[in-house]
């Protein structure tokens, strides 16, 4: 798993996860202590909720707890079970329905055969009887035909049944692995994967599109002042203003820490100013309340830089732009929008200075 944290707020976490292993007795492993940063992270909420249970029947989490706490929560294996035993379920499902089938094959040939069987016969009837018996045979057979298919239908509802919620978990373990679980948004790893493909669509298409790079203004001050449960509700805050001012195909995701980046298809540099600078006095107009004590925090700011892509550059290089356009903002005194200078703008100025 992948943490995306500045060293300051990296290091005090990292020291609480230390000093607890220690207080608990459990070896400093990596998989021990990956257990704990993640609980003071806040990184994944069933797993601290998991914690806190433990803590408060057992007193104390043991290094087995931790064991089984990161194969369930954190270990990529947890995901690849998953998918094996999805895998596991698609193919016996899919034995059951060829098995299904074949069943069905073998009772549709034999039904055929009793019909060709009747005809021969109706060809040599000589009495109303002879008829009648003949008949009575046929609704016999079409009676266990129609009822074998009846059978047949209900089973391959069930596989079709069991499919579905098949399908559903792989979407589940699929939409886990690309969601930040403390805000919602897509994490790290989707938008790596989405600006990909949406770069090249902008360049298949002919469109255009821009990326956005936010920042929150003096958050480790603030983290550091209020502490990290009110920092993790900043975070949070600022996930729902931008969930809130994006639509359509716009990727809204968290970068890392208390960066965020948006990814603007159909849109150009103008607009995505103006994308930018709506969603920064939109978050500096709200107040940020501490729900534990009700106390009015005040407002928070974020800087934004903007990039528009050029046709030819890598997706490395429109990042590179657009965090050095944040830059750009911080350095102006925060609190407001830079656009990025083009790629050829970009390289000139690197040569010059």
């Amino acid at each position: 798993m992948l943490y995306d944290h500045d060293i300051d707020l990296a290091s005090g976490v990292a020291e609480k996860a230390f000093a607890r292993l220690k207080q608990d007795g459990i070896p400093p492993a990596p998989s021990n202590f990956e257990v704990w940063y993640a609980y003071y992270a806040k990184i994944n909420t069933e797993l601290k909720a998991e914690i806190d249970q433990l803590k408060k029947t057992a007193g104390k989490v043991t290094h087995d707890d931790c064991r089984l706490l990161y194969e369930k929560y954190l270990s990529d294996k947890r995901n690849q079970e998953l998918v094996e035993k999805a895998g596991d379920q698609i193919q016996s499902t899919l034995q059951d329905v060829s098995g299904l089938m074949d069943n069905m094959r073998s009772a549709t040939s034999e039904y055929s055969g009793t019909l060709e069987g009747v005809s021969r016969k109706i060809a040599s009837v000589e009495t109303p009887e002879d008829f009648k018996e003949i008949m009575d045979s046929v609704v016999q057979d079409t009676a266990k035909m129609a009822q074998q298919n009846k059978k047949l239908e209900a089973q391959l509802d069930k596989s079709s049944v069991a499919m579905e919620a098949l399908k559903q978990d792989l979407e589940r373990v699929r939409k886990e692995a690309m969601t930040d679980g403390l805000t919602g948004l897509a994490n790290r790893k989707c938008f790596d994967e989405e600006v990909r493909r949406m770069v090249a669509r902008c360049v298949q298409e002919g469109e255009t599109l821009t990326l956005l790079m936010l920042d929150i203004d003096h958050f480790k001050s603030f983290n550091d002042n209020y502490g990290h449960q009110v920092g993790d509700q900043v975070i949070r805050l600022v996930a729902h203003t931008l969930t809130d001012g994006v639509k359509g195909k716009d990727l809204a995701a968290r970068y890392g820490g208390e960066e965020f980046v948006i990814v603007l298809p159909n849109t150009n540099m103008n607009a995505g100013i103006t994308v930018g600078d709506s969603l920064r006095k939109s978050l500096a107009n709200k107040e940020v309340i501490n729900r534990a004590s009700g106390e009015n925090l005040g407002r928070i700011t974020m800087s934004v830089g903007v990039a528009q892509y050029y046709g030819g550059e890598s997706v490395e290089n429109l990042i590179e732009r657009a965090d050095a356009a944040l830059y750009t903002a911080k350095h102006n005194g925060r609190n407001q929008v830079a656009a990025a200078p083009t790629p050829h703008e970009a390289a000139r100025e690197k040569e010059a200075g």
